[in-house]
């Protein structure tokens, strides 16, 4: 008899052993517990097979079957996609799915902007985004979880391919009351006689510090935070000042209190914004058609206050 399983059941069970768990997996592919756990059902119903070892204390983890099943499911998946690839390039046309990552630092600023152009033009793309830090980016394109990112050129590893789109120098920012605030530019020297609101997220961390090590100083941490909108916010509020690549839209902090964007003087190393995949990633038409998009945008919507004055 034919199997009557669909490749959206196969979507949701690699989604669940990839998250560990039904509702992280509801969260991260924006679909109800419920259908999850129903597509599980079914197809264990289908082929007559546990899956998962259910436990009330530690929830899912895969049983043996269930990890043979998994390289399965992932195998017919890309198989899948390739398909459809390749009747798209048949055609002539973009479609498929297009599974985006972005470094949590800019992805608000750029990502929702870049997306909706893309999709305007390419309707038949099924656009994914997701926000990540940098080495979290490194192990979803390596474990094919992401197609591309959009992310800056920090400790790329060498398995990994780099297109840069822009390059961004560093800047300090400021509350309106700060004593630097009104300078025309500021040395990192300068920087470190007051508190830091440092970015404190995997690899951009080194990047910000190397700012000032390289010079032989030290900041004065006063404050970290993982999150960009906590980060302008404390320093609009005077909590001490930051040190960022890519300026928001707007000179207003989340809370609604002022900022100043200060250019840093002398050496400082700028950071490349731009496109990481896999090898080989850019053979497929909806990578490549991504990867021109994004260039063509990025480089030439001058809507992006990419500079710091």
């Amino acid at each position: 008899m034919p199997l009557r399983i669909t490749f959206r059941q196969l979507e949701y069970f690699v989604a669940v052993c990839d998250c560990g768990s039904i509702a992280h997996a509801a969260q991260k592919i924006n679909v109800s517990s419920p259908s999850i756990s129903a597509a599980i059902a079914q197809l264990e119903a289908e082929f007559g097979l546990k899956l998962f070892v259910r436990r009330h204390a530690h929830g899912l983890s895969l049983s043996q079957t269930g990890e043979l099943f998994l390289s399965a499911a992932r195998e017919t998946l890309e198989k899948a996609n390739a398909l459809n690839q390749l009747a798209a390039d048949v055609a002539g046309t973009v479609r498929g799915d297009l599974r985006v990552g972005c470094l949590l630092t800019f992805a608000q600023i750029v990502l929702p902007r870049l997306r909706r152009s893309f999709v305007d033009l390419f309707p038949e793309v099924a656009f994914s985004q997701f926000e990540r830090d940098q080495s979290e980016l490194f192990n979803e394109l390596r474990a094919a979880r992401l197609d591309i990112a959009l992310t800056y050129d920090l400790n790329i590893p060498a398995d990994l391919n780099f297109v840069p789109l822009v390059e961004l120098s560093p800047f300090a920012l400021f509350s309106e009351a700060h004593p630097l605030a009104d300078r025309p530019y500021v040395s990192p020297v300068d920087l470190a006689r007051y508190p830091m609101v440092l970015l404190d997220l995997p690899m951009s961390t080194d990047y910000f510090l190397s700012i000032f090590s390289s010079l032989g100083i030290r900041p004065e941490i006063a404050e970290r935070t993982r999150d960009m909108a906590v980060m302008r916010s404390l320093v609009a509020n005077n909590f001490g000042y930051s040190v960022a690549n890519i300026r928001p839209l707007s000179n207003l902090a989340p809370d609604g209190q002022k900022l100043r964007f200060v250019p840093l003087s002398g050496s400082v190393r700028p950071l490349n914004m731009g496109l990481l995949m896999s090898e080989g990633a850019a053979n497929a038409r909806t990578v490549s058609t991504f990867i021109e998009h994004a260039k063509n945008f990025i480089q030439n919507d001058d809507t992006f206050h990419f500079a710091a004055s």
